[in-house]
This record gives structure tokens, sequence and C-alpha cells, in this order.
């Protein structure tokens, strides 16, 4: 999702690991004070809503040698008797991992899709490297190579949050292989860097050390959810919050320290011209997620994150798409409002067969 900075650094871990960018209100409590299930890093004692596969890859170096990593990926076929022949790829966002687009999945697979969810390198139960330069290219080439492995030629492709941005980068690189796409709120609808000052690296590790599981959900609560929430919600956070005492958390952290760079400074805004394929874009228009506008303040806060403006602006500058606004929701379609989710992207997919 998006992250925010606050202008301590040190409230911020919890924003970086929730990457949305509204800061925190200082008054409100957490919904309830119970403390998350312990996990670690990697998520082994955590059970997916469907049967987990590793890809295994050689990606970049480590002190001169090529470094193994595993990719994990969901791949759920349609379901019996109902398939389409079409594939469908899930792009998480970035506080997430593919488990929560359980719903979506169900709702693919028995409208007879196959579908295909990765966890991206360093999120979720994929490898998180010692080392590793981070890019939309080098995550969109990851998921390529893996989308081969499985022998998918063609996919439709969704994203959601930071996903968007991968999704996006995806369909630049590989045109021929993405039919449609697929933006689910997604971040980078706008050139951050361009109002908000730079966090180095450095900073954001610092930070992203101290996060609790307070912090996570008061966030959550306040930039997800506008203050109402929903027990279904706690299981989103508890993953988040769940590593934050594993011994492995610095490594987790630094990981999100390199991952939240490469948002910030690797937009693709300024490409929305050059997609060719059908594009979809569902827009919760509450949704004010925008990187670093903590650091920030007055008219340039307020410009920020704008989705009832973005989901229109990027529409147009999009040439082949279609926009489906969702009043009264934020950042989390397909969680908040499942329903008014999964009918127009299914609607969508539909419509090429």
């Amino acid at each position: 999702m998006t992250r925010y900075f606050s202008s301590s650094f040190k409230t911020t871990a919890a924003a970086l690991l929730s990457l949305s960018l509204t800061a925190l209100p200082a008054t409100a409590e957490p919904s309830t004070a119970q403390q998350p299930p312990a996990y670690d890093i990697d998520l082994t004692n955590y059970q997916y809503p469907y049967p987990v596969s590793f890809f295994e890859l050689n990606s970049q170096q480590h002190a001169g040698a090529t470094q193994p990593l595993k990719m994990a990926y969901m791949d759920v076929p349609p379901a019996a008797g109902k398939s389409k022949g079409k594939n469908i790829v899930l792009m998480h966002g970035k506080n997430f991992n593919s488990a929560y687009w359980r719903d979506t999945i169900k709702a693919l697979s028995d409208a007879g899709y196959r579908v295909i969810a990765p966890d991206q390198i360093s999120f979720g139960k994929s490898t998180k490297p010692i080392a590793y330069q981070y890019s939309f290219q080098q995550l969109a080439n990851n998921t390529k190579q893996l989308l081969d492995h499985l022998g998918v030629k063609q996919a439709s492709v969704v994203g959601h949050s930071m996903g968007g941005m991968l999704a996006t980068r995806f369909s630049l690189m590989f045109s021929e292989m993405t039919q449609q796409l697929i933006l689910v709120n997604p971040i980078g609808l706008e050139d951050w860097k361009t109002k908000v000052p730079y966090a180095s690296v450095d900073a954001i590790y610092k930070s992203t050390l101290a996060a609790n599981y307070k912090q996570i959900k008061q966030y959550q609560l306040s930039s997800y959810y506008d203050n109402q929430w929903q027990p279904s919600y706690d299981e989103w956070v508890n993953l988040l919050a769940g590593i934050t005492t594993d011994k492995n958390y610095p490594l987790f952290a630094w990981n999100a320290a390199l991952t939240a760079d490469m948002i910030f400074t690797q937009p693709v805004v300024y490409e929305f011209g050059q997609v060719s394929m059908p594009t979809l874009l569902i827009i919760g228009t509450r949704d004010r997620s925008a990187l670093g506008k903590d650091r920030v303040s007055g008219e340039v806060k307020a410009s920020l994150g704008r989705y009832d403006l973005l989901g229109k602006q990027t529409a147009k500058a999009i040439p082949n798409a279609k926009l489906v606004e969702l009043d009264n929701v934020g950042h989390m379609p397909q969680i908040e409002a499942f329903d008014r989710f999964i009918e127009p992207l299914v609607g969508f997919l539909d419509e090429q067969k």
C-alpha cells in the first residue's frame, strides 16, 4: 500500500509497513488492544487460502555469487466444468501478500478463470534477500519468468496499490502477454518526488524497526477504513504486526525500506499514454493515499492522494481505459466493499474472451 513517513521518522515505522500516507490522529485509539499472533518473516506458520508452490530463480549477485531465491505463488484452477481458458495474475500491495486476494481468487475461479497469485520477492512467503536492487522492471521480469515456468502465454493482470505500479510496468514491458490491465486503487498516479522531500533508505530502515501492533492497527483504521473497523480486517493487521517480534525482523525491515525507495523514485505516471491494452480502473474515491504526505503541509498536503480526481485523470491518460468509481470506499475495495469490487472486475474480464 502506500507509505507515510512521519517527520520524526520514528512514528513512520507503522506507516512504512502500512504504505498509505496520512498521519495518525493523535487521539484516536485502535478498536482493540488484542496483540497479534507471532509470525516469522517468511510466514511459515501462516496458512494461505490455497496451496502454495515455490518457483526457484537466480536473480542478481551477492558477494560475487548469484543468489538463489524462491518466489511463492498460488496457482488456482477454474472451478470444475467452468473453464474459460483464460489466466488472471494478481499483484499485491506493499503492505500485503497474495493471501489477501482470498475472496477474489475464489470468485474468479468460480467464474471460470485460472488465477495465479505470487508473492513478490521480499513479500509474504518469498525470499527476503540479504542484498537486492529493487526495481519494478526486476519484479516484472521475475513474474514473467514465473509465468513462463507455468506455461502461461497470455494473461489479464490485476494490480492493487503498489501492485498497480508493478502491473503497469509489466504491461509496458510485456504488452504481447498482457491481454487486459486492471488497476485497483493503484499508487503512483502522481509523482510524489516533485512535491515531497526525499527520505533516505537508512532513515526508513531505522524507523521501520520501531513498528508495533498498536501503530499499525491505528494507521489502517484511520487511513484505510475511515475509522470504521470490521473484525475481518484484523487478519491483515496481524500479519504485518506479528512479524515485528521475529529475530529476523531487521532483514524484513531492510527489504521494506528498499521497496519503499523503489516506489518513491520509480514513477510510472509518465508512461500511462503508452499502455496499449484494454484497461479498467477500479477506484475507491475516499482514498487519500500519497507517499510522504506527512513531510509536507498546507496546500501541498491537501493536493496529494486525491483519488476522486486522480482516477479521472488516469482514465484520460490511458488510451483504452474504463473507470469505475466506488463512492465512500477507501484504499481497499477488495476488502472493504467486495461485492461492489468484484462485479465490475468479472464483467470486464468477461468482455475479452
